[in-house]
Parts: structure tokens; C-alpha cells; sequence
């Protein structure tokens, strides 16, 4: 499984709504944290090795009510 993550801008007083809905509906998402900055979200996914990222945030993650915008941070390597 690869990881990467996900900066979710919310619409304004939604951000609650948009985590549980990233946390119930969407596969693959582990572990979503409300943050401070320019997004209030910050969503941690796995998906399989040979998996589109692209097609998956545009299939999985745009399609849900009340996401204003999106920033995917791929990751290369991690390191314990």
C-alpha cells in the first residue's frame, strides 16, 4: 500500500461534516486531522501500489458535498 495525503479546503462551518463524510464514505482514507492554515483539513490514504492518485482524489474525494479545494502531497519514502 502507498500513502499520501490530502489538503481539503471546506465550505465555511463544514469541515466536521466533510471529515466524517472522508471517514465514513471514502475507502482507502486512514486518518483525517482538523489543522490550522489556509486548509482545515489534512487526510492521510493508502491505496495499491499501481493505483491512478489522480483518478482516485478526482473519483473519491472531489465528489463529496462542501470540499472547496484540494492539495495532494505524494509521498516517496518513509523513514523509521
Amino acid at each position: 500500500m502507498h500513502p499520501f495525503f490530502i489538503f481539503v479546503k471546506c465550505e465555511l462551518g463544514k469541515a466536521y461534516d466533510v471529515a466524517a463524510d472522508l471517514v465514513e464514505e471514502v475507502e482507502g482514507v486512514s486518518e483525517v486531522y482538523s489543522i490550522s492554515g489556509p486548509f482545515e483539513l489534512l487526510v492521510k490514504v493508502y491505496v495499491e501500489e499501481q493505483q491512478d492518485i489522480g483518478r482516485y482524489v478526482n473519483e473519491n474525494i472531489h465528489k463529496l458535498p462542501n470540499i472547496k479545494d484540494t492539495q495532494t502531497i505524494i509521498t516517496f519514502n518513509a523513514f523509521t
